[in-house]
């Protein structure tokens, strides 16, 4: 190892303690502190070796291998600013992120992840998640994290063999899930999708967990058998690529003429929009957010049963529910 090379591992642990402490202020784990060690412990930056910054000239590309001590040392920095990081572009498109850490934090606390539990990822992204997962588990065996993108799984594969973690690696649609690691405890989508998969279902034993974004916003469910799910969305925002990366789940397209500027302004009401999109008019949705004094995310939820899954204002069988695709 090259003294550069040591003076980049030893800015590495620094900013990572920095991170820690800053999440930690923030009281994500305090739910579960368990996760501390594990972020303590997983090097991000050996799952971020380059990654983009937009910047005043387009993207500019930050790399661990560049020639300049400068630029390296600016690179290692940035892998631990508590912000997600473009780590693939196609054409000027974002296709791959490395999530915001705090967010990451949140999400794993949410999921509650108990010792022994079978875990599946879908949106294998750089391998940071899975690394934590199997960090948390202690058997990499435990954990399968699944992408499209071969080179995606590809690149994450190698980062998690650079930071010592091996968890199963699977290239093939999340959305169908990976039956043959079935059957899961938890399952963890760190990608945007346009509803609940009922794949899922069937490959998660009665009372699993299922945490995915869903329309900005986190949904937590508890599944009880291979048919049917219940759940909530967590109280914060989220905001992931989609997918396949194939266009933001916001409401683009959506027409607002004739919404108040604070309606379009007011970041719940366009979860709101996101959630009903092709069932209710943006006049409509406006109208039952007034009535029902401005609902955030906390209010909504899903319901999975038999083929069907449909969201829903405060209690599944109430008044206001919406069918999902």
């Amino acid at each position: 190892m090259g003294a550069h090379d040591t003076e980049i591992e030893a800015l590495a642990d620094a900013a990572r303690a920095a991170l820690v402490r800053e999440i930690d202020a923030d009281g994500a784990w305090a739910a579960d502190p368990v996760w501390r060690e594990a972020f303590a412990a997983v090097p991000r930056h050996l799952f971020v070796p380059y990654y983009y910054v937009a910047g005043a000239r387009g993207h500019e590309r930050r790399w661990g291998e560049s020639p300049d001590r400068e630029a390296r040392e600016r690179w290692v920095r940035g892998a631990y600013a508590d912000e997600p990081l473009a780590t693939r572009l196609r054409d000027g498109e974002l296709v791959s992120s490395s999530s915001q850490p705090s967010l990451m934090a949140r999400m794993l606390v949410a999921l509650r992840v108990e010792d022994g539990d079978r875990v599946l990822e879908v949106g294998a992204g750089t391998g940071y998640n899975a690394a934590l997962l199997a960090r948390r588990l202690g058997a990499g065996d435990l954990v399968t994290t699944v992408d499209l993108e071969p080179e995606i799984t590809e690149s994450a594969r190698q980062h998690l063999a650079a930071a010592g973690y091996h968890p199963v690696v699977v290239t093939g649609d999340g959305a169908r899930g990976v039956p043959e690691r079935a059957p899961f405890d938890r399952i963890i989508a760190t990608c945007e999708l346009p509803t609940v998969p009922r794949a899922w279902l069937a490959q998660c034993r009665p009372g699993a967990r299922i945490l995915t974004p869903l329309a900005t916003g986190l949904l937590a469910l508890t599944v009880r058998d291979a048919e049917h799910a219940e759940g909530r969305f967590l109280p914060g925002a989220a905001f992931f690529v989609p997918l396949r990366g194939e266009g933001r789940a916001e409401p683009e397209g959506v027409c607002l003429a004739g919404l108040p500027g604070r309606a379009r302004r007011q970041e719940p009401f366009r979860f709101l929009l996101a959630l009903t999109r092709g069932t209710l008019d943006p006049l409509e949705a406006y109208a039952l957010w007034e009535r029902e004094g401005g609902p955030g995310r906390g209010r909504y939820g899903v319901t999975v049963a038999a083929g069907h899954a449909w969201a829903w204002l405060d209690d599944p069988q109430g008044p206001y529910a919406w069918p999902l695709p």
